[in-house]
This record gives structure tokens, C-alpha cells and sequence, in this order.
């Protein structure tokens, strides 16, 4: 996995767990400290038992700042709704292995948007059912929790699951896949994902999103540090 290890490993900003009083503050911060994405959790409470972020908030933010989203789809059947979101060009979409029966047309109707396309797979979802799309996508979202609420531990299996998800894509050839990590990233897991090939993690309330607002920038720069 040389080739990941080469990149600049990114912070997606989990903005489910942001304070919506402090908002505009929050993405200042964020803008001043050079995150990378903002991390939108659309749920629908079908796929996932939890309503989430929708398409007015998306709008809003995009009002706000011109950080990069990285919108991950826990919706039923999404190649259905993907023309409601508005998807810019720099945008990550991860669309869920588990959310329809047609995962390649779902990759195919992304091309359009010009995004970066992502699989997502969950805790319990073996990786070998990314092996028939891995011409169709330009990274894995690796869950490292169950999907649909904010604040769960670990799932402990997800670990090696990181490990084997490396020589998977090496085997196949395709260290230039980015692996994306959601879900309990504490600065701990973070550093151990890190040596495990991955790129992009998804930073909430284990990491940046803990303590008052004026804290974020501190737990931003001990984050960045442990997942150099």
C-alpha cells in the first residue's frame, strides 16, 4: 500500500456532530485549519434506523464555505436520488454496498457529477464483494461502526478487517484506491488506520468534535498529528 502511504493522509469533519448554535464559528475554524471535508451523513430512517442531514442543510453549508463534501449516502435505493443533492465535482459520494441491488448502475449514474466516487461497505459486509467494482470507484468507505448514530466504540473485528482490506488492494492492484474510515476515530485508532494504508478519516465526537467550540482547534492539530 506504498502508494497510499505517499499521500497526505485528510480530515473529513463529521458535521453531525456539530453544535448547529455554533455553526459559522465551527466552519471558521475548520476553514482556518485547512480540514479537508466536511463529512454529510444523509439518513433516511429506512436504510439506517435514524434521520439525518438532507439536501436544505447540504444547500446551507454550501452557502457558508467552499470546503470540499464528502456526502455519505445511508439511503435506500440512492440511485434514485441522487439528483436531488446537488453533487459538485469536488465532492466524495459514498453510496452503501448493502443500500441497493444495483451498485455498478449506482456507480455509473455518479460519472456525470464528476465526484469521486466511493463504496461503502459495513462492519459486517466482507470486503471480497468490492472485487467486481473496483474499476468503478475511486475509494472505499471502510465503517468501523454499525451506521446511523453518532458516538458507538469501535467494532473490534473492523481492525483487522483494515489490515486484510491493505493486501486486498494490493493483490488486485489497486493501491491508488483511497480507503476512507468512519466511526470512533479517536487519535489512537486513527494512528493505527493510518499505518494500515488509510487515507481520509472521519473525525467526530471521538476526536475534533469534544469540549467547546474554542477547543475544536487544539483537537484538530492533535488529530492531524496522530494521523501523519
Amino acid at each position: 500500500m506504498e502508494g497510499l502511504k505517499m499521500k497526505k493522509s485528510k480530515i473529513s469533519a463529521s458535521m453531525m456532530c456539530a453544535d448547529l448554535i455554533n455553526l459559522k464559528e465551527t466552519i471558521e475554524i475548520f476553514e482556518k485549519e485547512r480540514v479537508d471535508y466536511l463529512h454529510i451523513d444523509v439518513m433516511d430512517g429506512e436504510f439506517v434506523p435514524n434521520f439525518g442531514l438532507g439536501v436544505d442543510y447540504i444547500r446551507g453549508l454550501r452557502e457558508l464555505t467552499s470546503i470540499p463534501l464528502d456526502i455519505h449516502l445511508m439511503v435506500k435505493d440512492p440511485e434514485y436520488k441522487l439528483q436531488w443533492i446537488g453533487i459538485k465535482e469536488t465532492d466524495i459520494v459514498s453510496i452503501h454496498y448493502e443500500s441497493t441491488y444495483q451498485v455498478q448502475r449506482v456507480l455509473d449514474w455518479l460519472v456525470p457529477f464528476g465526484c469521486k466516487r466511493f463504496l461503502a461497505i459495513n462492519p459486517a459486509t466482507p470486503i471480497y464483494v468490492l472485487e467486481e467494482v473496483l474499476d468503478y470507484i475511486d475509494g472505499i468507505n471502510l465503517l468501523m461502526v454499525n451506521p446511523g448514530f453518532a458516538g458507538q466504540k469501535i467494532v473490534p473485528s473492523t481492525l483487522e478487517k483494515a489490515r486484510k482490506l491493505k493486501v486486498f488492494l494490493t493483490e488486485h492492484g489497486k493501491e491508488s484506491i483511497i480507503v476512507e474510515v468512519d466511526g470512533n476515530i479517536t487519535p489512537e485508532n486513527g494512528n493505527t488506520l493510518r499505518k494500515l494504508g488509510a487515507g481520509i478519516f472521519v473525525a467526530g465526537t471521538s476526536s475534533i468534535f469534544h469540549g467547546d467550540v474554542v477547543q475544536y482547534q487544539m483537537n484538530i492539530e492533535k488529530f492531524r498529528e496522530a494521523i501523519r
